[in-house]
C-alpha cells in the first residue's frame, strides 16, 4: 500500500513553511545582507504570509489548486528574484502533479519544480544558488522512493541532504545573481536562497510526523502509475 499525501497535508506544509520563514527572517536576512540585497527574508516572510492568506481565503480543493495557488501568489506578492522562483518551482510542481500524491509522485512534481528554477535562473549547482539545497534534497527524495521508504524518512533525507547542500555554498564563489558581483568576496558566506530552500523542505518532516489520520489514505500498489 502507499500513502496519499491529500490536500490537507500540501496546506500544512505551507502554513509550516510560513511558520518557520516568520521564525528565521532576520537570519536569513542576515545572510542576504552579506551578498545580497538584504531583502530576503522580508520578502518570503511577505510571501508566505499572503499564500497562507490566499489558501484561507480560497480553500483549494486538491494538491494541485494547493501548488499552483501558492505559486501564483509568491510570483505576484514577492519582489526581487525569489517570488518568481519559488513561484515557478510551485507552480510547475502542481502542473506535473498527478493525483492521488503517492510519494513517487510527489517526488516527480518536487523534480520538475527543480527544473523549472535551473531553466529561469539559469543555473546549475555550484553556482551558489538555492539549487545547490534542491538538486541535492530532489536526489534524495528520488533515492528514497527507489528504497521504498515511507514520506517521513524520505523527507529526512531529502531535508538532510539540503541542509548539506546549503553549508557547501559557504566556500563557494556566487556565479549567479547579485552576489556573482561580488566575485571573491562572496566566499565564505553561506547562500541564502540555498537556506530558505533547506528551511522548506525541513517544513515537510515537519508536517509528515505529524499527519493525524484523515490526512493520508491509503492505495493498491497498483494505482501509482509511478511506480512508487
Amino acid at each position: 500500500m502507499d500513502t496519499v499525501l491529500d490536500t490537507a497535508f500540501f496546506v500544512a506544509w505551507f502554513e509550516d513553511a510560513a511558520k518557520v520563514i516568520r521564525l528565521r527572517r532576520e537570519d536569513l536576512t542576515r545572510l542576504d545582507a552579506a551578498i545580497g540585497d538584504a531583502d530576503h527574508g522580508v520578502n518570503l516572510d511577505r510571501g508566505f504570509t499572503e499564500v497562507r492568506k490566499a489558501l484561507a481565503d480560497w480553500p483549494p480543493a486538491s494538491p494541485v489548486q494547493v501548488l499552483v495557488s501558492a505559486g501564483t501568489t509568491l510570483i505576484r506578492r514577492v519582489g526581487g528574484a525569489s517570488g518568481p522562483l519559488y513561484g515557478s518551482a510551485f507552480r510547475q510542481m502542481g502542473k506535473a502533479l498527478e493525483e492521488p500524491v503517492t510519494l513517487a509522485r510527489f517526488a516527480g512534481a518536487f523534480e520538475a519544480g527543480v527544473v523549472a528554477v535551473e531553466r529561469l535562473g539559469k543555473a546549475a549547482p555550484g553556482d551558489k544558488t538555492m539549487l545547490d539545497a534542491l538538486v541535492p534534497a530532489s536526489r534524495a527524495l528520488a533515492q528514497a522512493v527507489h528504497e521504498g521508504l515511507e514520506p517521513r524518512e524520505a523527507f529526512e533525507r531529502a531535508a538532510r541532504a539540503a541542509e548539506e547542500g546549503t553549508q557547501a555554498t559557504i566556500p563557494m564563489r556566487a556565479r549567479k545573481g547579485r552576489a556573482s558581483y561580488l566575485g571573491e568576496r562572496s566566499v565564505g558566506h553561506e547562500d541564502p536562497g540555498a537556506a530558505s530552500s533547506a528551511l522548506i523542505v525541513a517544513s515537510l518532516v515537519t508536517v509528515a510526523g505529524g499527519m493525524p489520520d484523515g490526512m493520508t489514505d491509503d492505495v493498491a500498489d497498483g494505482a501509482d502509475g509511478a511506480g512508487g
